[in-house]
């Protein structure tokens, strides 16, 4: 049987031990949605290191290792300044503590736009030292060539279109895309556009949500909906925001816990013990025999 492997969360090591292959395919994915329908919406969140991998793989269908990171990990200030290295180095650590979800990771801003040829070299790379499966990037019409360029030479593309985060100093910020006719016909446009040159799934981000269901219905692939639509095909969210990682989120994002509070707490007690000697204690310490 083939086997992937699982980290053993009983070590304070990464030993690989054998699990059944389980791991989703793009095609599988492509597959859900039939004749314009998605019978069951598409779970995708963000993921950047391996345990939280190991968490969220059972529950998603997909595993975006986002550009988010630069924000979320490295306190930067947009997904701009991020790497290669960077998506590489986390993106190979999610698909080790993953064995069902598709692993997708983010080109990073300045490694596809150049030209078709540029953007293969930079997801070729990114696939070999990763092991992921597919790639995404940000843009419409102007990005079909270099979709249809990489689909032709065996890497998948998922698409971006709506609110794309590496083009904030042209939009001007973070605001919602798609309220005047003009800025809403051509989400449709950059989504179809996507869709024809074999894109297998499309991001679509930060739009009101009339232009979301259209851009649902134009295209034959799945959407996946973040401050867009319940009709989109799926959905993903920031795994941080909604766990409430922080106290500013965009207003699409619904918090589903509160981590950042019990982290606090959890911190404040450990520092109270230590500071009172109570801990170690005797459970945490070696005595001679």
């Amino acid at each position: 049987m083939s086997t992937t492997f699982q980290l053993d969360t009983s070590t304070s090591r990464a030993n690989p031990t054998p699990a059944p292959m389980r791991r989703l395919t793009v095609p599988k994915i492509r597959a859900r949605k039939v004749d314009g329908v998605t019978e069951e919406p598409i779970v995708m969140l963000t993921a950047y290191t391996a345990r939280q991998a190991q968490l969220l793989d059972p529950h998603c269908d997909l595993l975006l290792v986002g550009d988010s990171l630069g924000q979320v990990i490295y306190g930067l200030p947009s997904t701009i300044p991020v790497t290669m290295d960077m998506m590489a180095n986390h993106a190979a650590a999610v698909v080790r503590g993953s064995y069902h979800s598709v692993v997708v990771v983010d080109m990073p801003f300045g490694a596809y736009e150049a030209s078709p040829q540029a953007a293969f070299e930079a997801a070729a790379t990114l696939l070999k030292a990763s092991g992921a499966a597919a790639v995404k990037l940000e843009g419409g019409e102007a990005m079909a060539e270099t979709v249809e360029f990489l689909v032709q030479r065996g890497i998948p593309v998922m698409g971006h279109v709506g609110l794309t985060p590496q083009a904030v100093n042209v939009l001007g910020g973070y605001a919602a895309r798609g309220r005047s006719d003009a800025e809403a016909d051509k989400i449709v446009g950059d989504a179809k556009a996507l869709e024809a040159a074999g894109a297998f799934a499309i991001v679509v981000e930060g739009v009101v949500e009339p232009i979301a269901i259209a851009v649902t219905k134009a295209v034959a692939c799945p959407t996946i909906g973040i401050g867009a639509s319940a009709r989109c095909d799926g959905q993903v969210l920031v795994t941080d925001d909604m766990l409430g990682m922080f106290e500013r989120v965009p207003r699409f994002v619904k918090r589903y816990e509160d981590i950042a509070t019990t982290i606090s707490a959890t911190a404040e007690k450990y520092a109270s013990e230590v500071r009172e000697r109570s801990f170690p204690g005797p459970d945490q310490l070696y005595q001679p025999k």
